[in-house]
């Protein structure tokens, strides 16, 4: 039963930083749109791939992922 208080707590602890993530996406207007994503406008058509963006983000949950499980 402990594991799943602690599986618990952790959901909590992310569902925050994600509620803190929206809450701060639009004061950070250069994500998503950083040198490296894809937008493609045509008639009728936009298609956008974050991949630059994806990259980051990747990169910053390893990092802390790395941190925290020291």
């Amino acid at each position: 039963m402990p594991a799943m208080g602690r599986m618990l707590v952790i959901l909590g602890i992310f569902l925050i930083l994600i509620g803190i993530g929206l809450s701060l996406g639009p004061r950070l207007p250069w994500l998503g749109r950083l040198p490296g994503d894809i937008v493609i406008k045509r008639e009728g058509f936009t298609f956008y791939f974050p991949l630059a963006t994806c990259v980051l983000v990747s990169l910053i949950l390893s990092l802390l992922a790395r941190i925290f499980n020291r």
